[in-house]
C-alpha cells in the first residue's frame, strides 16, 4: 500500500468506527451521512485488504487486523492533533461548543452551578449538559464522547481514565434555624435523639458512615427518612424538626434558613476528583475548562 495515496480522513473514519462500532453513531460524530461513511469504509477495505468491521445484530464487530490497528492508529492520530494544537491559541470567549459533565446532584449544585456563572461571562458559547454520574459505564461514555468530564470520588473512578483530585469535603450537621431542641450547639445525646434524614442513592437505605461511627461509640440514631439525593435534604430539614449530615459545600449560603454544626462524632469526609479520557487531554477547550474548574474550586474553599 502506498501511504502517499492514503487519505487522512479515512484514518480518522477508521478510528471513529473502531470506537463506536456503529455506523449511525460514527457518522454523527464525523458529521457526514451514512452513505458517505459506507463509501469511506469501502475504500479502507480496498486499501488495507481487510474487511475491518463486520455487521452484526448489535452494531459492527472488528476483525483481528482492525483490533491490531486500533491502538497504534489512535495514538498516531492523537500525536497529529497534539502537534496542531501546540501551535493554536485558545480563546474561550470566541468558542462555540457543547460539553457533557457527569456528576452527582450534590456536585451539580455546589460545583457546577458556580462554574456556569463563570462560563456565562468567560465562555458564553459553551453549552453544558449535566448528566447523572454512572461510574459503571463512565469509561464507555467517555470513549464514545457522550461525557467529556466527570466529577466523582477517586475510589469510584475507573483506573483507565485520567484523574486529578480537586478538593477535600467534610460533613456538617444541618438543622432549621428555630429548631426547638437545638439552641447552643449539638451534643451527641441530642444528635441521637432527633430524627434524621439520610441519603441513599440506590434508594431505601437507612444506614451510613455516621451509623458506623456511632456503633463504635455504643450509640445509635433515629433515621426516619431515606432520600435518593442530597439536593432535597436541606429543603426537608428547613421544613421539619429532622436533622441531617451533609457535605459542607451543600450547606453554604443557606444561613437564612439553616444552622449548621460540626458533627458531635468523628465522621470521615471524602475527596472529590476530576476524571477525563486521554482523548480530551490536549484539547484546548477541555484543558481550559479543567484548569478553570480547579481555580474556581480553590476560590470557593
Amino acid at each position: 500500500m502506498d501511504i502517499n495515496k492514503l487519505d487522512l480522513n479515512l484514518l480518522v473514519t477508521l478510528d471513529t468506527l473502531l470506537v463506536e462500532r456503529n455506523v449511525t453513531r460514527a457518522a454523527q460524530r464525523l458529521g457526514i451521512s451514512q452513505p458517505a461513511l459506507s463509501t469511506r469504509l469501502t475504500r479502507l477495505r480496498d486499501q488495507l485488504g481487510d474487511p475491518l468491521l463486520l455487521p452484526s445484530q448489535r452494531g459492527m464487530i472488528p476483525t483481528e487486523h482492525a483490533l491490531e490497528l486500533q491502538e497504534p492508529l489512535h495514538a498516531a492520530l492523537e500525536g497529529v492533533r497534539q502537534v496542531l494544537l501546540q501551535n493554536s491559541r485558545f480563546d474561550p470567549s470566541s468558542i462555540t461548543a457543547t460539553i457533557a459533565i457527569a456528576a452527582s446532584d450534590y456536585v451539580q449544585y455546589s460545583v457546577l452551578m458556580p462554574l456556569l456563572d463563570v462560563l456565562r461571562v468567560e465562555a458564553p458559547g459553551i453549552r453544558v449538559a449535566w448528566r447523572t454520574i454512572d461510574t459503571a459505564n463512565l469509561e464507555t461514555q467517555m470513549i464514545r464522547g457522550d461525557v467529556g468530564l466527570a466529577l466523582t470520588t477517586p475510589e469510584t473512578a475507573p483506573e483507565t481514565l485520567r484523574m486529578r483530585k480537586i478538593y477535600r469535603e467534610e460533613y456538617v450537621t444541618i438543622a432549621r434555624l428555630d429548631h426547638p431542641a437545638i439552641s447552643n450547639g449539638l451534643d451527641i445525646e441530642t444528635f441521637c435523639q432527633l430524627d434524621h434524614v439520610i441519603v441513599s442513592p440506590r434508594g431505601g437505605g437507612f444506614y451510613g458512615p455516621a451509623d458506623e461511627a456511632l456503633s463504635a461509640l455504643g450509640q445509635t440514631r433515629r433515621v426516619m427518612l431515606s432520600a435518593p439525593g442530597f439536593l432535597v435534604v436541606p429543603e426537608i430539614v428547613a421544613h421539619s424538626n429532622m436533622i441531617a449530615l451533609v457535605p459542607g459545600r451543600l450547606a453554604l449560603n443557606r444561613e437564612d434558613r439553616l444552622q449548621q454544626f460540626a458533627p458531635p462524632l468523628p465522621v470521615t469526609g471524602f475527596d472529590m476528583a476530576m476524571v477525563w479520557h486521554d482523548r480530551t487531554t490536549t484539547h484546548p477547550m477541555h484543558r481550559w475548562l479543567r484548569d478553570r474548574l480547579i481555580t474556581l474550586v480553590k476560590q470557593n474553599q
